[in-house]
């Protein structure tokens, strides 16, 4: 049996420095795992909660609709929320109606108040707005319905609308958009 001489130390259990370099790269393996799962799930997050907006807007605009009888007429964003509050009929004209939209559950751009601000526009959840086109130019409009859409996560899009309102889904930059009444 071997026997320290007195006054030695006994040796220290340690981890050498290529165990160590082991670790912290498993670490990083690990870590680039969870935030790119993160990142996936934040992304899926937003499409599935654009895709409910938009179904929510569009029960909105059926129910406008069936109200005043024509879906609002017009391209522009600000007119399509002050439609849906119940403020302007299908041609712009003034109107006192109920909102057909619950604003607590949608964001608008800018965080303006559209009850005070008549040139908010709601937003998508990559915070650029939703876009919305019907009958304009009344004249040549041969798309039986509205299109409504969210420019999607790239926020890209290359003139969506082909003359008559139809929408051009040939465009590459168009390939993210998520559409209203489509699959």
């Amino acid at each position: 049996m071997f026997l320290a001489p007195a006054g030695a130390t006994k040796p220290r259990a340690a981890f050498t420095l290529l165990e160590l370099l082991a670790v912290l790269a498993l670490i990083a393996v690990l870590t680039g795992l969870v935030l790119g799962g993160g990142r996936y799930a934040n992304e899926h997050g937003r499409t599935a909660r654009a895709k409910a907006e938009l179904a929510a807007l569009s029960a909105a605009l059926e129910a406008y609709q069936r109200a005043y009888g024509d879906y609002p007429q017009t391209d522009d964003e600000a007119r399509l929320l002050q439609s849906l509050l119940g403020r302007r009929g299908p041609l712009g004209a003034t109107v006192a109606g109920r909102p057909l939209i619950e604003t607590v559950k949608f964001t608008t751009a800018d965080a303006h108040d559209p009850f005070i601000d008549a040139t908010a526009v709601l937003a998508d959840p990559w915070g650029r707005a939703y876009v919305y086109a019907y009958k304009v130019p009344a004249v040549g409009w041969s798309n039986p319905g509205y299109v409504l859409y969210s420019p999607g996560p790239d926020g890209k899009e290359s003139g969506a609308l082909l003359p008559g309102g139809l929408v051009d889904s040939t465009s590459p930059e168009n390939a993210d958009n998520l559409y209203a009444n489509r699959p």
